[in-house]
């Protein structure tokens, strides 16, 4: 009865990745061994508030939000540095940013692909050029109301968030295409660009 419990707490997304992702990836770039399949190791969301020195309730406010949105606390980043022309003091809060692993992560990615994205205006998939080289890629939302769990009403302002999946991919090519089989909806990359790649 307890293994028939937990296997219905397992995210489909965690189920889809190991069910079809994995058989896809070996087929597409034919590893030795299914330990060398790349997968999602965490996924981070960063938001940034301009006036969080002067404004305590901004803060607040994005804390709250981002919590709803990720389902965990989030931590307070602060400057590492004076900047003069902002005005801002090493050490002042400037947002708040969650790191997600497990299934909670999963969960957040299939929320993100399947409810939030789509919620985006004029919405043409996620651009296929902002991968790091390092396995990790990242792109911006420009509003947190694309979320269902944020209440329209209740915010006191539209904030965009900073997106980053970090992989165990070694080439942009294996992270490409790690994603693309989860669901991320990223644009085809041109014919001419995978061959590159490839060679």
């Amino acid at each position: 009865m307890a293994g028939k419990k937990d296997k219905q707490m397992i995210p489909n997304l965690r189920e889809k990745y190991t069910g079809e992702v994995v058989s896809g990836m070996m087929d597409r770039f034919h590893y030795n061994n299914v330990m060398e399949v790349p997968k999602i190791s965490h996924v981070s969301v960063n938001m940034g508030i301009g006036d969080a020195k002067d404004n305590p309730k901004k803060l607040e406010s994005a804390l709250q939000e981002l919590t709803l949105i990720s389902g965990q606390k989030p931590v307070i980043t602060r400057s590492r540095k004076d900047i003069s022309n902002f005005k801002i003091r090493q050490g002042f809060p400037v947002g708040c940013k969650v790191t997600l692993r497990g299934n909670r992560m999963y969960d957040f990615i299939e929320r993100l692909i399947s409810i939030a994205l789509p919620r985006t205006r004029d919405f043409r998939g996620l651009s296929f050029k902002s991968f790091d080289g390092r396995g990790n890629y990242s792109f911006g939302v420009k509003e947190q109301i694309i979320f269902t769990e944020i209440d329209y009403d209740k915010i006191d302002s539209i904030r965009g968030m900073d997106i980053t999946f970090s992989t165990t991919a070694k080439t942009n090519d294996e992270s490409y295409w790690l994603l693309k089989l989860i669901g991320l909806p990223l644009r085809d990359k041109p014919v001419k660009q995978e061959v590159v790649e490839a060679a």
